[in-house]
C-alpha cells in the first residue's frame, strides 16, 4: 500500500521534532552543567526541561539522564514527589545568592547593565524555585537498585 502524502509529512514532522528535542534537550543539559560551576545559572531548571525534553524525544537518552550518578537521584525524586522539600530549596536559594553576590561583585567592572542582569536571572530563579516548584515533604532515602 503505498504511502499518502499526508502521512509522510507527518512522519517527517514528527522526526523534526524528535531531533528539535533531542538538540533542545542536549543544550538545557550543558546549561544546567555550566550552571553547577558559573553563579547565577540555575543547574536543576536546566536539568528538569532536559529530562522533559529527552522523555519526548529519545527513551534511550532519558534513561541515561536517569540513571546518571549525579543527576539521576535527584530527577527521580522530583518524579516521585513532584517537588523539592523546604529545606532543599532554602539551601538552592542560598547558595544561588551567594554565587550571584560574587558575580555582582566581579561584574562591576563591566558595568551596571550586567550587574543588574545578574540580579534579574536570579530573582527569576528564586521565582522558580519559590513559586513553580513545590515544596513538598522532607527527603526520604531512594533505594537504588
Amino acid at each position: 500500500m503505498p504511502v499518502t502524502p499526508l502521512a509522510r509529512v507527518r512522519e517527517v514532522r514528527e522526526a523534526v521534532m524528535k531531533t528539535l528535542f533531542v538538540a533542545l534537550g542536549v543544550l538545557s543539559l550543558t546549561m544546567g552543567i555550566v550552571g553547577i560551576f558559573v553563579p547565577g545559572i540555575p543547574t536543576t531548571e536546566f536539568v528538569l526541561a532536559a529530562s522533559y525534553l529527552f522523555a519526548r524525544s529519545s527513551p534511550r537518552l532519558q534513561h541515561w539522564l536517569e540513571s546518571n550518578r549525579w543527576f539521576g537521584p535527584t530527577l527521580r525524586r522530583f518524579r516521585e514527589t513532584r517537588g523539592m522539600p523546604r529545606k532543599t530549596k532554602m539551601l538552592a536559594i542560598a547558595s544561588m545568592w551567594i554565587g550571584l553576590g560574587a558575580s555582582i561583585y566581579a561584574l562591576a567592572s563591566v558595568g551596571l547593565g550586567a550587574q543588574i542582569a545578574a540580579a534579574m536571572l536570579g530573582l527569576m530563579g528564586t521565582g522558580t524555585i519559590l513559586f513553580v516548584v513545590r515544596t513538598t515533604a522532607a527527603r526520604q532515602s531512594l533505594i537504588l537498585s
